[in-house]
């Protein structure tokens, strides 16, 4: 059994679940959060599967352009059925122009992203890269606490303490001193942190306006698709753009990263509508141990104590901050 075929699996449980409206509620939103779980474990995998030889922006840019093309049918489907969403709102144009300003920063934003996932799974490995994109909740507790003066309670400082203390050892190879810091698990950082910033800048227009999932994702992508073909353009010209969309293998894995991940984001947002975010987020939690598993299954890769170690303290630790956040809204 192949990766591709374990994932088509998955996923066409995940779109039965959509299909299904007997599903409608609590089972619908656990099933798909399990299907994200497996998505995001299998990213990593996926991305360092593309031939050798092809540049991480490149690759970003394609598959981007992929989630592009795969995200056209539910927002047409959308715009002729009664739930037109933004389409058919009447935005004041103040409330628009803004809308429209969010949508374009964000979009870039995500466009970053992407290449820097590419990029930093590449070079500090699957695993690691894996590892260090759990550190999300640091960045959203910094804004929080920044813009929304959100006071933390000591069992959630505690939490977050220890989750920093873990990142910073899997940082220097299990060594913990300065001289062992791998610059590119720091770079992998910079994942949690554009995904940070840009769901804080966007949550504006998600509040303000009628934009659903589908449409939400598809101006993500679109604006993506367009900063990076930009950047690609600059960086390697015309022809190298040309002579990587003709090759057929490097073709067949960005498509596969495309559809996988503009899936994720879909089942996400329907996950969320019928369970809480924390539910969603607990049962993800565990994805960089599927990334682990597969990576050495299907890339080879080798496993250090040290991952495994800072894994099982990461996974504790936002598994932990889950427990004091909703203790918190319970007093």
């Amino acid at each position: 059994m192949t990766v591709q075929s374990v994932q088509t699996a998955l996923l066409a449980r995940g779109v039965d679940v959509l299909r299904d409206d007997t599903q409608a509620g609590p089972k619908a939103g656990i099933s798909l959060a399990f299907v994200c779980l497996f998505i995001l474990g299998v990213m990593p995998v996926i991305s360092n599967s593309r031939p050798a030889g092809f540049e991480a922006l490149s690759f970003a840019f394609f598959l981007s352009l992929w989630q592009l093309l795969f995200s056209l049918p539910l927002v047409v489907r959308e715009r002729a059925s009664a739930n037109k969403g933004i389409f058919a709102a009447g935005l004041a144009p103040g409330l628009k122009r803004r809308s429209i300003a969010i949508i374009l920063l964000t979009g870039v934003l995500f466009g970053l992203s992407t290449y820097v996932y590419v990029l930093t799974v590449e070079k500090a490995g699957a695993v690691s890269a894996a590892i260090a994109i759990q550190a999300y909740p640091l960045f959203a507790i910094l804004w929080e606490t920044v813009f929304l003066k959100r006071r933390k309670t000591a069992l959630e400082l505690a939490f977050t303490a220890l989750l920093l203390l873990a990142l910073c050892y899997l940082a220097t190879g299990g060594t913990g001193r300065v001289e062992g810091l791998s610059y590119w698990f720091v770079a992998a950082l910079g994942v949690p942190f554009l995904w940070s910033v840009a769901h804080v800048v966007i949550k504006e227009v998600l509040d303000r306006t009628p934009i659903t999932p589908a449409q939400v994702t598809f101006f993500r992508v679109l604006v993506s698709s367009v900063f990076l073909g930009l950047v690609l353009l600059a960086a390697s010209g015309p022809g190298a753009i040309y002579q990587d969309f003709g090759n057929l293998a490097f073709q067949k894995v960005a498509l596969i990263m495309g559809l996988v991940y503009y899936l994720e984001l879909i089942f996400w947002f329907y996950a969320v509508r019928t369970i809480d975010v924390s539910l969603a987020s607990s049962i993800t939690v565990p994805w960089p141990a599927l990334t682990m598993i597969l990576a050495v299954v299907f890339l080879g890769d080798g496993i250090e104590v040290h991952q495994m170690v800072t894994l099982g303290i990461v996974v504790a630790s936002i598994y932990g901050l889950l427990f004091a956040a909703a203790r918190k809204h319970r007093v």
